[in-house]
């Protein structure tokens, strides 16, 4: 079984942000990290997931996914992802994400573990420094899927 353990953070709500992944295979460790100039707190919680599961080169694994986000936890364990889907994520948040979580979800068997945040887990809070040393880094990407959606926003107002 492969566990992850993953975490997101911005500066500023949106902001500048970043993600943050412990993977975790037998002795093997893997971590990963990314920032972006401009985003949201929970777009950084899901890409952190995404970004996991898409790191894991074979399919049908068991994983684990610890994330103290309630968005993303609760997204997939109560079942409002499959609603969205139904509805062809109309008005929903970040629906670019969401359908690249799918992508990636379906090839493994995913459970996913809520975890209180800042409370003393080590991998947790390993994943929050990577996530804000992400997002504080100089060498910021582009959160496409945010900032052209933005744009589109601020055209049509």
């Amino acid at each position: 079984m492969i566990v992850m353990y993953t975490d997101g953070a911005s500066q500023g709500n949106p902001g500048p942000g970043g993600y943050g992944v412990v993977l975790k295979y037998k002795q093997h460790r893997k971590e990963i990290s990314q920032g972006f100039r401009l985003t949201t707190n929970n777009r950084m919680e899901l890409l952190a997931v995404i970004v996991g599961l898409e790191a894991i080169k074979e399919s049908g694994h068991e994983v684990t996914v610890y994330s103290d986000s309630r968005y993303v936890v609760d997204a997939i364990e109560k079942k409002w992802l499959w609603g969205w889907v139904k509805k062809n994520f109309a008005k929903v948040k970040n629906p670019d994400l969401w359908q690249r979580l799918l992508k990636v979800y379906t090839r493994h068997k995913v459970r996913f573990v809520w975890v209180k945040g800042h409370a003393g887990n080590p991998e947790n809070e390993r994943c929050d420094q990577l996530a804000v040393r992400a997002a504080l880094s100089p060498d910021l990407l582009i959160d496409e899927g945010y900032e052209n959606r933005a744009d589109e926003q601020t055209s049509i107002d």
